[in-house]
């Protein structure tokens, strides 16, 4: 199981950070990513980070405002999130995904998902 929270209303220019705990032997061999669902428009691919945490990709609407990070021994993923913008405004997933890195920005190579949390920003 995936279990996010950290969501929130913000002012436009300020942070949040979303964590996204795992539970039932998910995590430490999978690939954890987050993405996001704003009203209107499709699920959309925002950060992953492989096993080891070496490796990070982006959308490159957060980068360089949005970080993903993990502790893989509170088998936790993280987002980080700075600079925040109205757009921003959206239900985050994280995602969890055993599968090859070549795959990591598509919604449908993801097994396991957690609920979402509600990030508002205000202009």
């Amino acid at each position: 199981q995936l279990q996010a929270c950290g969501g929130g209303l913000v002012q436009a220019g300020g942070s949040l950070r979303l964590s996204c705990a795992a539970s039932g032997g998910i995590f430490s061999n999978y690939i954890m990513a987050w993405f996001r669902l704003a009203p209107g428009n499709e699920r959309e691919f925002v950060a992953a980070i492989g096993w080891s945490g070496f490796s990070t990709t982006y959308v490159d609407t957060v980068k360089g405002r949005f970080a993903i990070f993990r502790d893989n021994a509170k088998n936790t993923v993280y987002l980080q999130m700075n600079s925040l913008k109205p757009e921003d405004t959206a239900d985050y997933y994280c995602a969890a995904n055993r599968g090859s890195w070549s795959g990591v920005r598509e919604v449908n190579g993801y097994d396991y998902w957690g609920q979402g949390t509600l990030v508002t920003v205000s202009s």
